[in-house]
């Protein structure tokens, strides 16, 4: 069963100038993750801002959790969560507070408000700092604050746009824990990232999107076999990079991909060993020193590249706060 179905999405800005989204159609199945990859600009804070119904479509159909999008906006504010970029918490107040408020916005009584917020606090490991100011909060801690206020309605579908932004390693992998937690509880996730090895360690299912459309879709695995084949990459210093260059492009047959701040070289080769033994044969030959040299199967980096021609960047969004204040401006009123 699709618990979110996005078909022809088109949105444009500027009298039609821009197309942010360009006849854009996903879905996603009940209990799963769908990643949601893309360049800056690509499209994906449009798409989940579209299916949050913080923005309307120019045309196209999109139903979640069984509500149709466009015709009963409320109603599916009722039944999703939605976290952004960014923290959106009060810094002035405490965890506890803003817990208790964002239940508010919600349509929670102040006493159901209370005891949600006990509860997520206790459930994201907030309990003992549930009532300092979130300005002395962590970076990590105030988002996984920012989720949890997510959470106040236990939504079946939960919209998360760049999640682990701006998070050390360890708070990005707290967050990963959290995330995967809650998918098997049963909610369902489309996830939008700008780190590839996050989408490879949470989702099901992946999405690139390029200039407002969908350009390839699959698992983590079929997307890397699109690449095909197994990649050399290979470190040199700096004055053997074009030499090493040249020698690799040959012998792969293959345009190579080279990142000359890290001094690396890239190619994708079809007799991945005995590509690598003739690379090592013709280093020792023209007097090429490698650093560091190996045989990977492609990553999503790989793929991604070779998708859209781009690498993953950040992209601005708006999230939780839009998305409460639209659900009712009298706070403390019950649902």
């Amino acid at each position: 069963m699709k618990s979110v179905i996005a078909e022809n999405l088109v949105k444009t800005y500027r009298k039609g100038a821009v197309r942010a989204l360009n006849d854009l159609s996903l879905d996603v199945e009940e209990g799963t993750v769908l990643g949601v990859l893309g360049p800056n600009g690509a499209g994906k804070t449009t798409t989940v801002r579209v299916l949050s119904t913080l923005l309307q479509p120019d045309s196209g159909h999109a139903v979640v959790g069984g509500v149709d999008v466009i015709k009963n906006p409320k109603a599916v504010r009722q039944i999703i969560g939605l976290s952004g970029q960014y923290a959106a918490v009060d810094e002035t107040l405490t965890g506890w507070d803003n817990l208790v408020m964002f239940g508010q916005l919600y349509h929670l009584s102040a006493s159901q408000a209370r005891v949600r917020a006990q509860e997520l606090l206790e459930q994201f490991s907030l309990a003992a700092d549930g009532h300092r100011p979130i300005k002395t909060f962590s970076g990590g801690m105030r988002r996984r604050l920012d989720l949890a206020a997510s959470l106040i309605i236990r939504p079946k579908v939960l919209f998360l746009d760049e999640p682990t932004t701006g998070l050390d390693p360890r708070g990005r992998m707290e967050m990963w824990g959290v995330i995967e937690r809650l998918v098997r509880e049963g909610v369902t996730l489309l996830l939008t990232t700008q780190y590839l090895e996050e989408a490879d360690q949470l989702a099901d299912d992946i999405v690139v999107i390029d200039q407002g459309k969908v350009i390839a879709r699959g698992s983590s695995d079929s997307l890397k076999d699109q690449v095909g084949g197994e990649r050399i990459e290979i470190v040199v210093s700096e004055e053997n990079l074009l030499p090493a260059q040249e020698i690799v492009e040959r012998i792969a047959n293959s345009k190579a991909t080279v990142d000359r701040g890290l001094r690396r070289i890239s190619a994708p080769v079809l007799d991945g060993t005995a590509s690598l033994i003739s690379v090592i044969r013709g280093f020792d030959e023209a007097k090429i020193h490698a650093l560091d040299l190996a045989l990977k199967r492609p990553s999503l980096d790989d793929v991604f590249l070779s998708l859209t021609g781009h690498m993953a960047e950040d992209e601005s969004s708006d999230g939780l706060a839009d998305l409460a204040s639209k659900k009712g401006k009298k706070r403390g009123s019950k649902r």
